[in-house]
């Protein structure tokens, strides 16, 4: 079994933790949860069994990661970030898994709420307190309720500066091509 830290108060059912995981007060991790290496799950965290979690994964306090949700590498989920994984919710009644991914790299800031069915994109960044209710292209900057595209953002989480369809990262000098609503590297657009 990887060695990972489990705090003396978490519950952690799960035999697929990475090495090198944190999880901290009052977590539970359901058995069957994948989560990959070098995570952070904060207190009070609960994640089911059909979750699967990438590494370098961090998810802040009071988040509820429901089955059918993944997150891949190197994501970064806010403090109380709401997730859903039923479309119609009725007590007692039969339902559908309603699947949801958060690609790598992408930000969801605190208390924003994921509806389920939807992909975050790659490097995205979800403002706080944001309602998504629509799938989020990769780099894009979204907020408000519903949320809705304000700009893009580096891989780094700065917003981008337009110079015609070439955005040049203000903080690390990535330089990027925008079209429509795709962000690529601008090396990758010579190809």
């Amino acid at each position: 079994m990887a060695r990972f830290y489990k705090h003396p108060t978490a519950l952690v059912e799960s035999k697929q933790v990475g090495a090198g995981t944190r999880i901290w007060a009052f977590a539970h991790v359901l058995g069957g949860a994948i989560i990959g290496r070098h995570c952070n799950i904060g207190d009070h965290c609960y994640i089911e069994s059909d979750v699967r979690i990438g590494d370098a994964v961090t998810i802040k306090n009071g988040v509820a990661v429901w089955d059918g949700v993944t997150i891949e590498r190197g994501a970064f989920l806010g403090p109380n970030v709401a997730l859903t994984n039923d479309l119609r919710p009725r007590s007692g009644a039969p339902w559908t898994l309603a699947r949801t991914r958060i690609e790598e790299g992408a930000t969801i800031g605190a208390n924003a709420t994921v509806l389920c069915g939807h992909t975050v994109g790659a490097f995205a960044f979800v403002g706080a307190g944001a309602v998504v209710t629509a799938d989020v292209p990769p780099h894009a900057l979204v907020y408000g309720n519903p949320a809705r595209v304000h700009g893009y953002v580096c891989r780094c989480g700065e917003p981008l500066r337009r110079r015609g369809r070439t955005e040049a990262c203000p903080r690390c000098r990535r330089r990027s091509v925008t079209t429509g609503r795709r962000v690529r590297p601008a090396a990758q657009a010579r190809a």
